[in-house]
């Protein structure tokens, strides 16, 4: 399995520089972020001619968060691969920002029809209270057991955000920083970092 956090996103440059929440729900990526995601399409196709990525774990697909910014990254990626792209809501932010309010699901299907959202429990999918870390460690788990279990992880990129990742894998990676995952590792472990873009 592929892991690739979503590029700069508009949040993360004003809370980047303040340490503070701006306000901004559900952000766009940057033209930098886009850049970056641009970039690590580059490093995964790299990264598959020259061993770096073994060749089982070649992406037939994408499972992306359904943010903008990963729903963006997500379709640069589908785009440069030439992967289709489907929806898992476990792999969605460590709620505790105004950037994890989410865009309701049918407001998502209009923006994006050639995408399945079905897969979203309701209009407002998004946690509406802050996460614990158990939380997201106990959805960290699920997503590891589910793939484990489906035996489709080799052929999966997933797009997903920081404190997921972390979650995941036990790194805290920048933006677009692409990582081998194998969900089979002991929790939470299991993540290589293959690259992280200099855009």
């Amino acid at each position: 399995m592929i892991l690739v956090r979503h590029g700069e996103s508009e949040f993360n440059v004003v809370f980047g520089k303040t340490r503070k929440d701006p306000g901004i729900r559900d952000p766009s990526l940057t033209s930098v972020g886009r850049d970056q995601i641009a970039a690590a399409a580059e490093i995964v196709l790299a990264g598959l001619k020259t061993g770096v990525i073994a060749p089982d774990s070649a992406p037939k697909r994408i499972l992306a968060s359904p943010y903008m910014r990963t729903l963006q990254s997500a379709s640069i990626l589908s785009d440069a691969l030439d992967l289709p792209i489907e929806i898992e809501p476990l792999v969605h932010e460590h709620a505790a920002f105004s950037c994890d309010i989410g865009t309701p699901r049918a407001a998502l299907t209009d923006h994006w029809p050639g995408i399945d959202f079905s897969a979203l429990p309701a209009e407002v999918w998004w946690p509406t209270e802050p996460e614990t870390e158990v939380i997201v460690d106990g959805r960290a788990r699920r997503f590891r057991e589910a793939r484990s279990t489906a035996g489709d992880w080799q052929g999966t990129l997933v797009v997903s955000h920081w404190g997921f990742i972390r979650a995941l894998t036990g790194h805290a990676v920048p933006n677009a920083t692409v990582l081998t995952f194998d969900p089979s590792a002991p929790h939470p472990t299991g993540g290589t970092v293959v690259s992280t873009p200099s855009v």
